[in-house]
């Protein structure tokens, strides 16, 4: 079986559509989603009614626990509290109970897949893996990691092997699992990405062949952008997209 696993929509129904035309060139049987399908996007409700759509399950991400009033967001900066204030009051009551619903984690134990949005240590905490260092922090949980641990959350392409001892860094580009180690692999983000590559980031997990890929896909930025323009929500939201940071 493949799986379709992307992450960090972030309310962009461009990157989002892109996305969901071009995994039908890769062979997908079903898709997940590792969360933050809303925060710094034009268009919350419209990616909310495809994620619910479409996937399997949905994690829950920061932005979604932020909007469906799940966890204290007072501490994020002005422009971002203000996208979530804004999500939180033009979301339907469907995508409110939907994003309150969503679980913190999913494990498919029979393939070694377990999916969550942040760090698997303490997900209630959304804490970031950036680095091997932190990475690393995950060995004191080796018994409970999957084969293959996915998440979203930094916006970045990383793949992390890990040994019973230490955590080496690989290249962001396909690979196929090794016996007698873990992963932890960031997915990149649909809506937003910070790796300086402007296009829509997605993954494929072959189950069968035990193959990770990463694919990008490009799509309409101006009209993503210009949205962001014409709303309320902070210009450099639309800006960032270009870059992809």
């Amino acid at each position: 079986m493949r799986l379709g696993i992307f992450s960090d929509v972030h309310a962009n129904i461009e990157a989002l559509s892109a996305v969901m035309e071009a995994y039908k060139s890769v062979s997908v049987d079903a898709f997940y989603c590792l969360g933050d399908v809303v925060g710094y996007g034009a268009s919350p409700n419209e990616c909310a009614d495809i994620v619910r759509e479409v996937t399997e399950a949905t994690i829950l991400g920061n932005h979604d626990a932020a909007v469906a009033g799940r966890m204290d967001y007072s501490y994020y900066y002005e422009a971002a509290r203000q996208a979530l204030d804004l999500h939180a009051s033009t979301l339907s009551q469907a995508n409110i109970e939907w994003l309150k619903g969503l679980p913190y984690k999913h494990e498919l134990n029979d393939i070694g897949l377990h999916l969550c949005h942040g760090s698997p240590l303490r997900l209630q905490e959304f804490e970031y893996i950036f680095a091997p260092e932190q990475a690393r922090e995950c060995l004191a949980m080796w018994d409970e990691l999957g084969d293959i641990t996915l998440i979203g959350h930094s916006h970045l392409c990383k793949v992390f092997e890990l040994s019973e001892d230490d955590v080496d860094e690989l290249p962001s580009g396909d690979f196929t699992l090794e016996e007698g180690k873990k992963y932890i692999v960031s997915v990149g983000s649909v809506g937003q990405p910070r790796d300086y590559d402007n296009r829509a980031s997605f993954t494929v997990f072959d189950t069968d062949e035990r193959r990770f890929e990463f694919h990008r896909v490009e799509y309409d930025i101006e009209s993503a952008a210009t949205k962001i323009f014409q709303s309320r929500l902070e210009r450099n939201f639309g800006h960032r997209l270009f870059i992809g940071v």
